[in-house]
């Protein structure tokens, strides 16, 4: 089993240590840390520059757990990160194929982070294995603090999204 941290549109490195556990849990339970990947994403442009979006959130308290993180809607970050994904993947192979599954996320408002990156993961695990009509197992969410090496699952930290949207799926 392993234990993965909570990300927003995640890391490649960390699709990588998901698709080769027999088992995964992401850790619900820690402390929330601010400046990371659990609500921040790293994405390439089209001229190949890193941009950073980051989901804010509402004012975290001192030792607030990741899964009790609420999404702010104070500022019209949807609508930002919509238009850096679809400028930065526009002309991408497969955005054309894979919009659709997205711009929900975009359009609505989810309360908790980790519903959130929940969500976006279960679309990207679907459209990676090519079965976007088929229901895959949800995450399974730690009841108890489980400590995660973080570090290694972070890689270079660009977002999956760059090679799903050049590649398409990985089988």
């Amino acid at each position: 089993m392993i234990i993965l941290p909570t990300a927003y549109l995640a890391p490649q490195a960390w699709y990588e240590a998901y698709v080769a556990a027999d088992e995964v849990m992401i850790e619900a339970q820690e402390s929330f840390a601010k400046q990371t990947f659990r609500n921040r994403c790293l994405i390439h442009d089209a001229q190949g520059h890193e941009v950073s979006l980051t989901v804010p959130v509402l004012k975290v308290e001192h030792k607030q757990l990741t899964r009790d993180v609420q999404i702010s809607y104070q500022q019209h970050w949807q609508h930002q990160h919509w238009m850096a994904l679809r400028s930065a993947y526009g002309k991408s192979p497969y955005w054309d194929y894979y919009a659709d599954y997205f711009a929900p996320f975009y359009q609505r408002e989810t309360r908790w982070l980790l519903d959130l990156n929940d969500g976006l993961h279960d679309v990207i695990v679907r459209l990676l294995h090519n079965k976007p009509n088929e229901q895959l197992a949800r995450l399974a969410h730690t009841t108890t603090y489980m400590q995660a090496d973080l570090e290694q699952y972070w890689g270079n930290g660009t977002s999956i999204l760059d090679s799903l949207m050049e590649n398409g799926p990985i089988e």
